[in-house]
């Protein structure tokens, strides 16, 4: 087969899996947007006393108020234990979190960004403090024995070497306290744990931001665990993140559980001594009046002015977006919520006001713009990542040596990524026509559009007041 010939075969094996050129005459096409800068966090995000907490740190503190800012909530809501939640129809939504700061390794100073705040919960339940936080995930069977259910056995009583009836012994007392909070300050090493055949991990955590009833899906393993009350905050830079989160856990929703942080230092202090006891005090006393506030609570709703904003929010948060950073952001909705019901936990208050779910919307404003820039150069299809990997080192490939990337197989896949790509405004196609014979068609790359994904991405935060430019 000649070059011509093949060139023809190839053309029509993508046409028949590919509808691009039609989307080109109709216009269908979305029009790329400038690659976003480093986000910027809204005021209100700082609302009431996770705000005030923040500011009264940021003086004392390299790290990222972000950084501040997320792991106070975190922590605020694992101490507060497994009671106050909102009902989505028949599912409870418990106010344990997991997020993961992104920064560079140690000038993110993300590890620098818990010592106070843990300090000040220690100072509001030591017993939590000290006993109900670790770190080092490595199995999900490790994750379940730190929040187990009492183990009860039968065992034969026996006379005379005869079994004469059964009696139920307990084998492990369990643990009663099933609040359990996970710093992980290098996520790195648990996504590789994943990776590895017959791990849990992975498993066990989506059960644990879902419904926190853990138990590995096999029969000879009895360990189980009802009603645990697990949050997770990770550390991790880009790189690490982008090479060992792989396919399958952006294709099974481990990624979207996750809310995403971009940081970066915010100052240089070169001898920091931590925020001065006085200043913390207040703090304390506040936290220890909502904490206790919190641990009463049930059910969480919002108010009627908070619903008529949530309604007006809600479709751009539940729409499906393209690519990596739909995949990483498609629990939105639930996030929001779980933040919300924090804010309004902190402010007091047993319902969620309008000021508690700006503040919400603020801060997950933030974490749309870091998956954008995270994984935004990313479109969650190996096929067309590659592709896009090809043309930014050549420039443009005709239909011939995209599909010879692949050594000439997979064409159904490799048209399925061309539409994918050109529908999220990623690559458009170029007409050579002065070729001496048939036009030539080569992909290329859009101008001003490394990261298109971005098309369609709402700034919620946008009915709230002016952002501020967040780090020094």
């Amino acid at each position: 087969m000649n070059q011509s010939e093949l060139e023809r075969q190839l053309r029509t094996e993508l046409q028949g899996s590919s509808n691009w050129r039609e989307r080109v005459q109709g216009g269908a096409r979305q029009t790329p947007q400038p690659a976003p800068s480093w986000p910027t966090l809204n005021p209100l995000a700082l609302y009431g006393l996770a705000g005030d907490t923040v500011k009264t740190i940021d003086l004392y503190t390299e790290a990222d108020p972000v950084a501040v800012l997320v792991t106070f909530l975190i922590f605020f809501g694992s101490v507060i234990g497994r009671k106050a939640h909102v009902k989505v129809e028949f599912t409870h939504h418990y106010l344990n979190l997991f997020a993961s700061l992104v920064g560079d390794s140690s000038k993110g100073r993300k590890g620098v960004s818990r010592s106070t705040a843990h300090y000040i919960f220690s100072r509001v339940d030591s017993d939590w403090a000290n006993d109900r936080n670790t770190s080092g995930l490595s199995s999900g069977e490790g994750l379940i024995h730190a929040v187990r259910d009492q183990t009860i056995q039968s065992q034969p009583i026996k006379k005379d070497g005869r079994v004469i009836e059964y009696q139920d012994v307990i084998t492990d007392q369990g643990v009663s306290d099933k609040r359990l909070n996970v710093t992980e300050e290098e996520l790195s090493q648990a996504l590789k744990m994943m990776a590895r055949e017959g791990n849990i991990l992975s498993a066990t955590i989506r059960q644990a931001w879902d419904s926190g009833d853990l138990h590995p899906l096999t029969k000879n393993n009895p360990i189980r665990a009802t009603g645990a009350h697990i949050s997770l905050l990770g550390h991790i830079t880009k790189d690490e993140l982008l090479r060992h989160l792989d396919e399958t856990e952006k294709a099974n929703g481990f990624a979207n559980r996750f809310i995403w942080f971009l940081v970066k230092r915010s100052k240089v202090i070169p001898n920091p001594t931590g925020t001065p006891q006085e200043n913390l005090n207040p703090i304390i006393e506040r936290l220890k009046a909502a904490v206790f506030f919190a641990q009463g609570q049930g059910e969480i709703k919002r108010d009627s002015e908070a619903e008529a904003v949530w309604a007006e929010v809600y479709p751009k948060l539940s729409e499906g977006k393209p690519g990596m950073v739909g995949a990483v952001i498609a629990r939105a909705e639930a996030q929001v919520v779980r933040l919300a019901c924090i804010y309004a936990l902190l402010d007091l208050s047993p319902v969620v006001k309008v000021c508690h779910l700006k503040a919400a919307l603020a801060l997950w404003d933030y974490a749309e713009a870091s998956a954008i820039l995270i994984f935004g150069d990313n479109m969650g299809d190996p096929v067309a990542d590659r592709i896009i990997t090809a043309l930014k080192q050549r420039g443009g490939l005709s239909e011939t040596e995209i599909y010879n990337l692949f050594d000439r197989h997979n064409s159904k896949a490799v048209g399925r990524a061309l539409d994918l790509l050109f529908q999220a405004g990623r690559i458009e196609p170029e007409t050579l026509g002065d070729t001496g014979g048939r036009p030539k068609v080569v992909w290329k790359l859009c101008e001003e559009s490394e990261l298109s994904e971005k098309r369609g991405l709402s700034s919620l935060s946008s009915l709230n007041s002016q952002p501020i430019e967040g780090k020094a």
